[in-house]
């Protein structure tokens, strides 16, 4: 009956529901790295300068932030299963108004819709996921949401290679008379109508459920889940982790009040940092801006694409490490690695970036070795980053907060995510142009030695904790 006997955990129907939510991770990454390969398409189509184009870039990023925010509110009172499928409806509109967009305006609009979706899906998913998942194997079935984010990276990454491989440039006429720029969006359209179809067949999660005062059905998913014995009494966990402050979740749940002081919950602050630093360190500048990072430093647009093919290949394979390793030896070594780790290859890559000289029209050349080294350094960061701070900070995200303000702590944390988000690519090519693109990356250097002392003052470890245990 159960594939996990000795358990009693119905293993394979949890992996199976896991792995549908976690399509909202990999169109997360394919709408998140689409953008790459599009932005001298953007610039030619709509003739905008790079204050424009950049936030033809970034405008997803706003999205993200208010879906963020309101899809973690929603799923308090509509259900994680329904906000998903919301947000597969927003991707497939999306991807189809970003390919037919006559203008920055209206481009700028699909979007913002898509980044609703991405900021829903970013929050939600790994949410469902650690609610449906028990807690020996929550870090690697969380994890296996980074791995579908950066297998949608690599996707949209291949994906503008070939298109624009077979038009000869992105700019170039593809089928049917239009640019090879505007078919790198609708290929998303068949992934995203693939993950409403499948939401469908999907359960609630059961610890909504219990919120919500549904406990006849929760007690159902949870036998499916569990089975009869383990589904009773971890119903009855669930219960005594409200039992203190049982009402519908709400945000001002985030606010205690001590010495009549109101304040945030110290476990929020701990979401948001790691939400913050996790943008900080620059790791969308190189997926948003990675063909034309490489273009400025030499490489044709053809190698550029290339590259950042490469670049997904490498995170892929820092994922499946991450995946074998989170339920050993926990979630905060892994973040001090990454952060370690992170703020060498940074410094190495800002060094190599000092060494070159601007051309007449305004590209930085390095010499062979120069590049070569920027290459290797950036290669490692994107894997190092992806072994710790990619994956952990969602899990973490996703299992750190009590039951009571699970949804209301993974709202703030995303708006503070995607806004850091967008900061740091929005202000990628005004620094970029204003102090170089060896100060700027010494920033994200700074950034990434300044989350090593975070990790080690702040973040608790959650390793092998049931949901039920998580402490405010």
């Amino acid at each position: 009956m159960n594939s996990s006997a000795a358990s009693g955990h119905n293993t394979l129907f949890i992996v199976l529901i896991s792995c549908v939510a976690t399509i909202g991770g990999f169109l997360f990454g394919f709408d998140s790295g689409v953008i790459n390969g599009t932005v001298d398409g953007l610039k030619q189509a709509f003739d905008s300068d790079s204050v424009v184009t950049g936030f033809n870039v970034a405008s997803m990023l706003l999205g993200c932030a208010v879906g963020a925010f309101f899809a973690g509110r929603l799923a308090d009172w509509a259900g994680r299963r329904t906000v998903l499928i919301v947000a597969a409806v927003f991707f497939v509109v999306s991807a189809w108004g970003s390919g037919v967009a006559a203008s920055s305006l209206e481009f700028v609009f699909y979007r913002v819709l898509g980044g609703l979706a991405v900021g829903a899906a970013s929050v939600i998913s790994p949410a469902y996921i650690s609610e449906v998942t028990p807690a020996h194997f929550r870090g690697r079935m969380t994890t296996v949401q980074q791995i579908a984010i950066i297998t949608g990276l690599f996707s949209a990454f291949l994906s503008n290679y070939l298109l624009a491989k077979f038009a000869g440039l992105s700019t170039a006429p593809l089928w049917l008379g239009f640019e090879a720029w505007r078919w790198m969006f609708w290929v998303e359209i068949l992934p995203a109508g693939l993950f409403f179809l499948l939401l469908l067949f999907i359960p609630e999660s059961p610890r909504y459920l219990v919120v919500s005062g549904r406990r006849d059905k929760a007690l159902a998913v949870l036998t499916r889940l569990y089975g009869a014995q383990a589904a009773q009494r971890k119903a009855e966990e669930i219960d005594a982790s409200l039992a203190a402050d049982h009402h519908r979740p709400r945000l001002r749940d985030l606010i205690v009040v001590e010495n009549g002081r109101r304040r945030l919950r110290p476990i929020v602050w701990v979401g948001i940092g790691l939400a913050t630093f996790q943008q900080l360190v620059g790791i969308n500048v190189v997926f948003y801006y990675g063909a034309v990072l490489w273009q400025s430093v030499g490489f044709s647009e053809g190698d550029a694409l290339l590259i950042n093919v490469i670049s997904g290949a490498v995170s892929i394979g820092a994922c499946v490490i991450t995946v074998l390793l989170i339920d050993r030896i926990g979630r905060k070594p892994l973040l001090w690695f990454g952060s370690v780790t992170m703020a060498i290859t940074l410094g190495v890559m800002a060094a190599a970036f000092y060494t070159g000289h601007l051309t007449p029209t305004g590209s930085l050349e390095l010499s062979k070795g120069a590049g070569a080294t920027a290459l290797i350094a950036a290669n490692l960061y994107v894997f190092f980053f992806n072994l710790s701070w990619g994956p952990v900070m969602w899990v973490m995200l996703g299992e750190m907060f009590p039951n009571q303000i699970r949804g209301s702590g993974l709202a703030v944390a995303g708006l503070f995510q995607w806004g850091s988000n967008f900061a740091v690519t929005m202000t990628f090519p005004i620094l970029l142009a204003a102090i170089g693109l060896g100060n700027t990356y010494l920033i994200y250097a700074v950034c990434a030695l300044v989350s090593v002392w975070f990790v080690r003052r702040w973040v608790p470890e959650t390793c092998g904790k049931e949901l039920e245990e998580m402490e405010g």
